[in-house]
């Protein structure tokens, strides 16, 4: 069975870092893409950031020069190195991939950022 797992969320205060990870495991013919969506109260869920196969990454304005994604093909695992957290980067982080013939989607993992 084809998934993927997040990890690393937390509680954080402002200025400070979190990093996040996401493990695509089971039968994975092909990684087309992972990234990184979030979701706050009552808001859609949006992009943060994403690693296309060929290594293309895009970010959401509002993370740009704060957060860093980056991936470890061996073992089919992405990162999310998040610094200066503000915050408006309270949300549940959600890991996407594009796996096989798929779009598979994480459970979540809670990022806060309070002082």
């Amino acid at each position: 069975q084809v998934q993927v797992v997040e990890s690393g969320g937390g509680l954080v205060q402002p200025g400070g870092s979190l990093r996040l990870s996401c493990a695509a495991s089971g039968r994975i013919v092909h990684i087309y893409a992972m990234g990184w969506y979030r979701q706050a109260p009552g808001k859609q869920r949006e992009l943060v950031a994403t690693i296309a196969s060929g290594g293309r990454i895009n970010y959401a304005d509002s993370v740009k020069g704060r957060f860093t994604i980056s991936r470890d093909n061996a073992q089919n695992t992405v990162y999310l190195q998040m610094n200066s957290l503000k915050p408006e980067d309270t949300a549940m982080y959600y890991c996407y991939g594009a796996l096989n013939r798929g779009n598979y989607w994480g459970q979540g993992t809670q990022v806060t950022v309070s002082s």
